[in-house]
């Protein structure tokens, strides 16, 4: 007898995926077959997670810290967390501000179905973070995309910005330094969309999980320059800075009605947090920061490395990322179907990469490029391109 299948939600048809995690599987399978690929497509450094973290965690577990916690985080890294934020933000808020969620995707998620209603409107940069689209979808609201520019190293225009305001705009989205182009605000940029956010009373979430990746000027915090702390949810974590990708550990700060209803969503949901995880995460926000500036100088030497060898290849155009470890090379000229020549790539030259359309319509022509990858493997993937694109056939 045939099992009854069962039909499934409406609501999954619009939710989204991630490609960097589809790409990623199709080239484990490639390496399953014995072919040899260099991994850029995935977000994640390869660096190990600094001794101190890894020590505080087994510390933690020796401890028999193993149980459940309250569901917004331990106050012990709540606390952390406020105290992070006034160090490297310069604004003040108190621990019951911060919610802690194993990693920054549940946070996204929690804040986006506590804030929004069928119809409700959310601009979103484009291309981007493709949690911010899918997750507005899911709940029945609509993202409005915000071209970002190529001429303005992947900033959007100002103008634009207020034109895409209707009456019912709820929620603008900022990433800063951006995924997947790299791009990073100014400090003149974010007084010019404080005052819009103002002059339309709308609120802002301001993803800055790389902030601790900006390479050619101090990185400038929307939450912490915007002086709007009543209409703000900063979005951070440890993954990207202390390489915690697999610890999981994201967290939230936010007005205190928008904690209690995220904080919600995250009982009903995941419980709580790992408590060793959270202590390994203490450790990350008070410990030494030099494992941070080593990472960060490498990422720079990479990024450096990248983009000149990109610019060497004949019909690729690449402009220099301010913030992140990904660059966002433009290959409209060999092919604008970037899926097809991203597939191409991984099928033909074993360099596994993004789409740029894959993270929204204004990605078209693009590929994204991670460079959390040894010198060697870089050098190697460019060689590897090189001759690829050079025997591509539309």
């Amino acid at each position: 007898m045939q099992a009854k299948t069962f039909a499934l939600a409406d609501s999954m048809r619009r939710l989204g995926t991630e490609s960097a995690f589809v790409v990623l599987a199709r080239a484990r399978a490639l390496e399953a077959q014995g072919r040899n690929i260099i991994h850029l497509e995935i977000g994640e450094p390869d660096f190990n997670t600094p001794e101190h973290i890894k020590n505080a965690a087994i510390r933690s577990l020796h401890a028999n810290r193993t149980h459940y916690t309250p569901a917004a985080g331990i106050m012990e890294l709540r606390a952390a967390v406020a105290d992070y934020v006034q160090r490297t933000r310069g604004a003040s808020v108190t621990p019951e501000h911060v919610v802690v969620t194993p990693g920054a995707k549940p946070i996204i998620a929690a804040i986006l179905m506590a804030l929004l209603n069928p119809d409700d409107e959310v601009i979103i940069p484009d291309p981007a973070y493709p949690a911010y689209r899918s997750i507005t979808t899911y709940v029945g609201a609509k993202p409005v995309s915000l071209p970002l520019i190529e001429s303005r190293d992947f900033r959007f225009e100002i103008s634009a910005l207020e034109a895409a305001i209707t009456p019912k705009t709820k929620i603008l989205v900022l990433n800063s330094p951006h995924n997947p182009t790299g791009g990073i605000l100014t400090p003149e940029d974010i007084t010019a969309i404080a005052e819009i956010v103002r002059k339309h009373d709308i609120l802002v979430i301001s993803d800055e999980i790389y902030s601790r990746h900006a390479y050619d000027r101090p990185f400038a915090s929307y939450y912490g320059l915007a002086g709007m702390p009543e209409r703000t949810v900063l979005i951070d974590g440890c993954s990207k800075a202390w390489a915690m990708t697999g610890w999981r550990l994201g967290f939230g700060v936010m007005p205190t009605y928008i904690a209690e209803a995220a904080t919600s969503l995250v009982l009903n949901t995941v419980s709580c947090t790992a408590t060793f995880v959270q202590d390994a995460a203490i450790a990350a926000l008070n410990g030494p920061d030099e494992p941070v500036q080593a990472m960060r100088d490498e990422f720079l030497r990479r990024r450096n490395l990248l983009v000149s060898g990109l610019c060497k290849i004949p019909g690729v155009g690449c402009r220099t990322p301010g913030g992140a470890f990904y660059v966002f090379p433009n290959v409209s000229k060999i092919e604008p179907d970037d899926i097809a020549l991203a597939n191409y790539l991984l099928n033909d030259a074993g360099v596994a990469v993004l789409g740029g359309s894959t993270f929204g319509p204004y990605g078209k022509g693009y590929l994204r490029l991670s460079y959390a990858n040894s010198e060697e493997n870089l050098t190697e993937a460019l060689a590897r391109m090189e001759r690829a694109l050079a025997a591509y056939k539309r």
